[in-house]
């Protein structure tokens, strides 16, 4: 699996887990079919600028991304974004995204951060995101500003 899918799922598994060690976020890799070493993923965590913050219950430690370097990120996991996907069709009142094999999570947790005021929701399978729109007619402008998106 690509560069990219990988770094999108390490962006998803420290989003939904409480992950504090490189092996810790290698065996979660692992569970999802990557195979990486530790060494790999040093490099992934430098180079997506993810860091080490206090968990919620105040006593350990987790990944997360910097704050801090936002745009640098936004541009990092925009970069991912166009690398993962593979196709984007609108029908009806939903456009439908096909991605890189396991990266539809981390993508779709991608849009569900860029706030389109048309997007009343979006599901992922493993391959497959569902954005559900609010009107048929909005389709279409939100898969046309996806493709921008991916050309940007």
């Amino acid at each position: 699996m690509s560069r990219a899918n990988r770094q999108l799922k390490i962006m998803e598994i420290i989003s939904t887990y409480d992950v504090d060690t490189q092996e810790g976020l290698v065996d979660h890799l692992h569970s999802e079919g990557f195979k990486v070493t530790q060494a790999t993923i040093s490099r992934d965590i430098k180079d997506m600028g993810i860091i080490k913050t206090l968990a919620a219950d105040g006593r350990h430690y987790k990944y997360a991304l910097q704050q801090t370097k936002e745009n640098t990120t936004t541009d990092k996991f925009l970069n991912m974004f166009k690398n993962a996907l593979i196709s984007i069709h609108s029908s009806g009142n939903l456009v439908v995204i096909k991605t890189e094999e396991a990266s539809a999570g981390p993508v779709a947790q991608f849009l569900d951060t860029l706030n389109f005021s048309e997007v009343l929701g979006v599901v992922a399978g493993e391959n497959t995101i569902f954005v559900a729109v609010d009107d048929s007619a909005h389709a279409d402008r939100v898969r046309e500003r996806l493709e921008t998106l991916m050309g940007s």
